[in-house]
């Protein structure tokens, strides 16, 4: 990171030692994937809770929540709250856990049970504080199930910093100004899902949410290589996607040619 002779580095990690490692470059490039603590926001314009409710319970708890941009955080218009979270929760009864070599599965294990031991002591912090616990909450070895926790205090961990597992939060809010404040309300800014049948809320959260990518009738959880991919905030610096890698790379040079 300190080597003079090298002019860019890279890191995809933790806003922890990300920054850290920033602050010892020097004056070479740096480009940071860090962390998310990603928010799915629903409004009362999105007619259809259960297609909603699938692609929510997907970006939760595909790959055991290991993704900088699962589902995390969900918010729902008071309106629409009550079936989204039947949904939801029947959504999740269905997810299949076990070994991820089986198609069938969705969640496997989390990285080692010391991950899966962390999470529950998250959860069990969320609960204590006022949250419910709708389902799932309980680790065994590194297994955690798909965990639901309702209505968590706004300064715990389990809303406050990246989960990187199985588990997510759902609250209702009282209009679409709420759903954009309350998903603005984290350190991280990585990405975002709007469900919505509004092209102007789609325009004006655009504008408004502090993320480096929205997308529109769909969770946060996507991504393809030619997208500019990154965050702002302790989400990270630079994006990645080949195109856009270069021109990080790339260090323009002027000639002039004077007759």
């Amino acid at each position: 990171v300190e080597d003079r002779r090298l002019a860019l580095f890279g890191f995809t990690g933790s806003a922890e030692v990300g920054w850290a490692l920033a602050a010892r470059a020097g004056g070479k490039r740096v480009m940071l994937e860090l962390g998310g603590n990603a928010a799915a926001l629903v409004d009362e314009t999105w007619d259809d809770l259960r297609e909603a409710a699938r692609r929510i319970v997907l970006g939760a708890f595909y790959q055991a929540g290991q993704s900088c941009i699962s589902v995390q955080r969900v918010y729902a218009v008071r309106s629409v709250y009550e079936p989204l979270k039947a949904a939801l929760l029947e959504e999740t009864a269905r997810v299949k856990m076990g070994d991820p070599r089986d198609p069938n599965v969705l969640l496997g294990p989390l990285v080692s049970a010391a991950e899966a031991q962390r999470l529950q002591a998250w959860i069990e912090e969320a609960v204590q504080g006022g949250g419910e616990l709708l389902c799932g909450g309980r680790a065994r070895g590194a297994m955690l199930p798909p965990t639901w926790v309702e209505q968590p205090p706004a300064d715990c961990r389990l809303v406050r910093e990246e989960a990187f597992g199985p588990v997510a939060t759902l609250a209702p809010v009282e209009d679409f100004e709420e759903l954009l404040r309350r998903a603005n309300d984290s350190r991280y800014g990585l990405q975002a899902g709007l469900f919505t049948r509004d092209i102007y809320r789609a325009e004006r959260a655009f504008e408004e949410l502090q993320v480096g990518g929205l997308l529109v009738g769909d969770v946060p959880s996507f991504r393809a290589d030619p997208m500019p991919y990154g965050g702002v905030r302790d989400s990270g610096l630079g994006r990645e996607g080949p195109r856009f890698a270069i021109e990080a790379m790339t260090e323009p040079k002027l000639l002039i040619l004077r007759r």
